[in-house]
């Protein structure tokens, strides 16, 4: 049995998500698990497309980055699927299908995380650079703490005579910030 997954990360992709769907039901997946959640998120639905794996199913998706967060994940949900003895098939990889069912599939399964990880990473490293740049330019000041913004209600309940416990208390926030906030 094929079995599909599909998701995007928020429900504003649904263009994305709808040629996912259409690309799943062409292949032949007789059943397709759907969601929109960040891939950080607790994905329920890839959970029971695995669940539902029998010896000899193909979970198939379109795009590496769909079920996995990283290499490292890639690999842990191969093994289940692996276990059930069931394969994955990822159809947009290199213009060709990736069937993990065959050597080739795995290593160029192997090859391409990697790549896509190499990617993520140096992506947040040019973040990282890019926000040095601005910071030392004056143009980013970063987002001020929640308990800053409070700053001027602690001041003002000071004043009042309101005890700590109880400004911490009615503004939700920690010894820490309190002190922060008036300036110790």
């Amino acid at each position: 049995m094929l079995i599909g997954y599909a998701r995007t990360s928020t429900t504003d992709q649904q263009a994305g998500f709808d040629a996912q769907l259409v690309a799943l039901e062409a292949y032949g997946c007789e059943r397709t698990f759907k969601e929109q959640v960040s891939a950080i998120a607790t994905r329920g639905e890839l959970d029971r497309a695995i669940d539902m794996l029998r010896e000899g199913d193909k979970l198939v998706v379109t795009k590496l980055d769909r079920p996995a967060r990283n290499v490292m994940h890639m690999g842990e949900l191969l093994q289940q699927i692996e276990a059930k003895g069931a394969g994955l098939v990822i159809l947009s990889l290199a213009r060709e299908t990736v069937d993990t069912t065959t050597a080739t599939g795995k290593l160029i399964l192997n090859i391409m995380g990697s790549v896509a990880q190499f990617e993520r990473n140096m992506m947040g490293e040019r973040q990282v650079e890019g926000i040095k740049r601005a910071k030392a330019k004056g143009k980013y000041q970063g987002r001020v703490p929640i308990a800053m913004r409070q700053a001027d209600k602690v001041k003002s309940l000071v004043e009042a005579g309101v005890q700590h416990v109880q400004v911490q208390e009615q503004l939700g926030i920690r010894k820490a910030s309190y002190d922060r906030c008036l300036g110790g």
